[in-house]
C-alpha cells in the first residue's frame, strides 16, 4: 500500500479514544414497496479496524444491507448510523461527506470505459478538486501495489477480469477511507487470483481501514479466517469463517 503520513500525537490520542461503531444496525427492516421484508429486525455492529465478511444464498439480503451502509438506501424501520450518524437524520447536502468515508467495490466494477487504468482511480480525486500534480505520484503508486503499475495507460476494456477488478478496488480506496465495501470482489476471478485479492483487503485492514466483504466464495472466507456475518432469508446470525458454509 502506498506510504501514509504518520498521524500528529493530537490525532493519535483522537483515534484512540474513538470507540464509537463504524457501523451500527438496530432492529433494522427493509421492504422494497409493499413486497415482504428482504432484512428483519437485523442488528450489528463494525468496530473500527474490524474484517468481517457478510455471507449467505442468492437473495438472502446482502446487497440490500450494503446499500443501507453506503447510501444507496433507507431502511424502512430500525435505525442505522454510520460513524456515529443516524442515517435517516443526515440531510441530503451533508450525505455526500458521510459517503466520502466509505470506499466501495462493486460487484459489476463500474469503471469508465473512456478513462485509462490511471484516470479511473484518480477520479474521485479530481472530483473533490484534487491537482494532478498532486496526486499523480500517490496513483500510479497505488497501481503498483495492486499489480498494474506497467497498465496504467490501458483501457479497462483491454484489461482482464482480474485486472479490472484490481483496479477498481485501488479506486475504491485511492481515498484512503475508513470503511471498505466489496460485493463479490472475487465472483469473476480464479482462485488464485482470489487470493490475491484477500491479501490486498487484508493489508488494508491492517493499515486501519474497516473492511466488508459480501462473498459466496467459501474458499475466501474459510481461508481469512476471519468473522462471518451470515444472512438467510433476510436474519442475520454471526460465525466463525469455518463455520460459515
Amino acid at each position: 500500500m502506498p506510504r501514509k503520513a504518520a498521524p500528529s500525537a493530537s490525532q493519535a490520542a483522537a483515534k484512540a479514544a474513538n470507540t464509537e461503531p463504524v457501523v451500527r444496525f438496530e432492529t433494522v427492516g427493509m421492504r422494497y414497496g409493499r413486497a415482504p421484508e428482504v432484512l428483519k429486525d437485523v442488528r450489528f455492529t463494525l468496530s473500527p479496524g474490524s474484517f468481517h465478511f457478510l455471507t449467505g444464498p442468492s437473495g438472502a439480503g446482502k446487497s440490500s444491507l450494503l446499500k443501507l451502509i453506503y447510501l444507496a438506501a433507507q431502511p424502512s424501520r430500525g435505525r442505522v448510523e454510520l460513524f456515529g450518524h443516524d442515517v435517516q437524520a443526515v440531510p441530503r447536502r451533508d450525505q455526500p461527506f458521510l459517503r466520502r468515508r466509505i470506499g466501495v467495490v462493486f460487484q459489476e466494477f463500474r469503471l469508465l470505459d473512456h478513462l485509462t487504468a490511471f484516470d479511473n482511480v484518480a477520479l474521485p480525486l479530481r472530483i473533490a478538486g484534487g491537482k494532478p500534480a498532486a496526486y499523480r505520484d500517490d496513483v500510479a503508486e497505488l497501481l503498483s501495489w495492486v499489480g498494474l503499475g506497467k497498465r496504467q495507460h490501458a483501457m479497462p476494456p483491454a484489461l482482464s477480469g482480474g485486472e479490472k477488478q484490481r483496479l477498481a478496488i485501488a479506486r475504491a480506496v485511492v481515498n484512503r477511507p475508513e470503511l471498505l465495501i466489496a460485493d463479490e470482489p472475487t465472483g469473476n476471478v480464479d482462485h488464485e487470483m482470489g487470493m490475491r485479492i484477500l491479501k490486498l483487503f487484508i493489508e488494508l485492514n491492517r493499515l486501519g481501514t474497516t473492511v466488508l466483504i459480501a462473498s459466496h466464495d467459501r474458499d475466501l472466507v474459510e481461508a481469512s479466517g476471519m468473522p462471518v456475518l451470515k444472512l438467510n432469508e433476510g436474519k442475520l446470525t454471526r460465525q466463525r469463517g469455518s463455520e460459515a458454509a
